[in-house]
Order: C-alpha cells, then structure tokens, then sequence
C-alpha cells in the first residue's frame, strides 16, 4: 500500500470520472492505495450522497469496495489526534496510519489539514506526503489539458476550489490552481505538502 485516499477526494474525482487518471498520474495503481472501511457505507447514507448526488455516489460504491481497506492505525500516532476538534475519527485513522507506515494522503480536508498543520510531532513524518485536491488537478492537467479537465469537474461546480479555478472567465486554470496550493502550502508551513511531478512513496 502507498496512498491512502480519503472519502472526499475519493468521492470527487470518482463523481468526475478522474480516479483512475489520477492515481495513473500519480503513478499508483487502484490496488496500491487504502481506504477507510466506512466508504461503501457513506457512499449510501450522510453527507456524500448529499453533496454530489444519491445515484453519483451509487454508481461508486463497486469501486470503493475494490479498493482495499487501509490497516488499523496505533496508538502512538493516533493519539497524537485524539480531541482534535476540526479532525474528525476517519481523518485522523489516515494522517495517524500515513506517519506510522510512512505513506502518502490524498486528502480534500483541508479544515484537518490546517489542524493538523498545527501539530508539529507530526511534521516530519508527514513531510511532502499530504497531496491536495489542487495538487492532483495539476498532475491531471499536464496529462489531459485545460478543455477536457474542465469538462470532468463541471459536476463539482458547487466545489469552491473548482468555482474559482474553472471559471469560465479564468483562462489559466493552472495558475489558479498553482496559486491555491502556493497558499495553501504557505498557511500550513513548516508542514511540507507534496507537490506535483514528485514521486509518490515509498
């Protein structure tokens, strides 16, 4: 296992049709990553299907159970998280089980992203292995090119990140992107986010 994928990141490029391109892009293959065991079971029930719609989030629930269920995470680094407000029980399993196995995380939380930014024992064990939405858009860009992107994320367009990068008035929805995860990248330093052309590990 290399990537763990969390239930939003997953839920949005799998609406898009962008989750096997961008684990291709990542260079990672579907079996090569881990998800929470609670997926299939969000994917019909809660927040997900209200966000991107009951039959969206059906037609994604084979995948999610095709994808293996990451391990259990220890006590050291998990309770590192414990009480975290902003980082809810799934969030903190991945970032907890990425330090400890020295994995990647795809994540598009970044409320527990900036929680966990703040949580310097972490720091080093997570260093360039947190990969963002913005991230993954720009490998996906080099490879598919700004027409059919945007074409695939128009399903996400309540996303906010998609409202401002694609546009249609923005013509450079790679500098938007860049810009974003530049900010990003700045709020949460010394927390070293992974950045796009770099190989996923280990």
């Amino acid at each position: 296992m290399r990537l763990l994928v969390d239930s939003d990141i997953f839920c949005k490029l799998g609406v898009s049709g962008l989750l096997s391109p961008a684990l291709a892009a990542l260079g990672v293959s579907h079996q090569e990553c881990g998800r929470l065991p609670a997926l299939p079971h969000m994917l019909h029930k809660g927040k997900l299907p209200r966000l991107y719609g009951e039959a969206a989030c059906r037609a994604l629930v084979e995948s999610a159970h095709s994808m293996p269920v990451a391990p259990a995470a220890g006590p050291e680094w998990l309770d590192q998280l414990s009480g975290v407000e902003q980082v809810d029980i799934g969030e903190a399993q991945l970032y907890a089980i990425a330090a400890e196995r020295g994995l990647t995380i795809a994540t598009g939380d970044k409320r527990a992203l900036r929680a966990v930014a703040k949580l310097p024992r972490l720091h080093p064990p997570l260093a360039g292995r947190i990969v963002t939405f913005e991230a993954i858009l720009l490998e996906l860009y080099t490879t598919m090119g700004a027409s059919e992107l945007r074409q695939a994320v128009s399903p996400l367009s309540s996303d906010g990140l998609i409202k401002v990068c694609f546009s249609l008035g923005n013509d450079e929805p790679a500098a938007a992107l860049h810009s974003s995860l530049n900010a990003l990248a700045a709020e949460v330093a010394p927390l070293a986010l992974w950045q796009p052309g770099t190989r996923i590990g280990p």
